[in-house]
């Protein structure tokens, strides 16, 4: 299955889930720090109209703070209704925003960790998809885009999902199921009691004391995108059958 078919599974996914939640399990914290599950729903549907020119006016405006970009966003869009969220993302599951030069990898890693925001908190069980696991994994410890403001948090660093055999980095050991494994990649310090290995401390270490990059190594970001895109997997282009992944 093309990434882009993917995206719109799990945004149609998550607005049928989110239509289910009761007032208080979407007043609820979620694992994105400082944000309620209402406010990651919002969160989702920011980019799903004119997302391209939000994107660069927002590179713009703060010199590539884009976690600034998407706090603001989302701050606007959670003044929408419960209801009102749920309906934009299903009406417009389908929009094929970017970022910049970097394919759909980076738009379903953000889903996939959404989800897991979402749904680990209210204990909600999903057999997420491999596949799907496996974009976000890659896509993550690879060259991830600039909006997940990873920085060095993952220098030094070897990752090993127990689960699915998939490995990245070089270095200090953290290993855990690919699920957990994915949330503390993606800065979820919530769920490194899950994982194991000596990098485990240091990770801890990194997401309790995160660096801010100053502007001008911000917009090196963007920057490289320009003349050298990110690398995509091959189910940003082709049909991949079941159990056939690269990384």
């Amino acid at each position: 299955m093309r990434v882009y078919d993917m995206i719109v599974d799990e945004r149609r996914y998550l607005a049928d889930l989110l239509s289910t939640l009761a007032p208080r399990q979407l007043r609820a914290p979620s694992l994105c720090q400082g944000w309620t599950v209402h406010d990651v729903a919002a969160h989702l549907i920011t980019f799903l109209k004119f997302g391209q020119l939000k994107i660069y006016t927002g590179i713009i405006v703060t010199a590539a703070d884009l976690d600034r970009v998407n706090r603001w966003l989302t701050q606007r869009a959670a003044a929408k209704s419960d209801q009102e969220i749920v309906e934009v993302l299903r009406r417009r599951a389908g929009a094929r925003t970017t970022v910049p030069r970097s394919g759909y990898d980076p738009v379903l890693a953000d889903l996939v960790l959404h989800d897991l925001d979402i749904r680990v908190p209210l204990g909600i069980p999903r057999e997420l998809s491999e596949e799907r696991l496996s974009v976000a994994f890659h896509h993550l410890t690879s060259r991830a885009s600039p909006g997940f403001a990873m920085g060095s948090r993952l220098d030094g660093l070897r990752f090993s999902a127990t689960d699915t055999g998939w490995q990245a980095g070089a270095g200090a050991l953290v290993s855990g199921p690919a699920e957990t494994l994915l949330l503390g990649i993606g800065g979820r310090a919530a769920v490194l009691d899950g994982l194991a290995g000596d990098g485990v401390s240091v990770l801890r270490q990194r997401l309790a004391s995160p660096q801010r990059a100053g502007a001008l190594r911000r917009l090196s970001g963007p920057l490289e995108l320009l003349v050298r895109p990110q690398p995509r997997s091959r189910r940003s282009r082709d049909s991949v059958a079941p159990g056939r992944l690269t990384s």
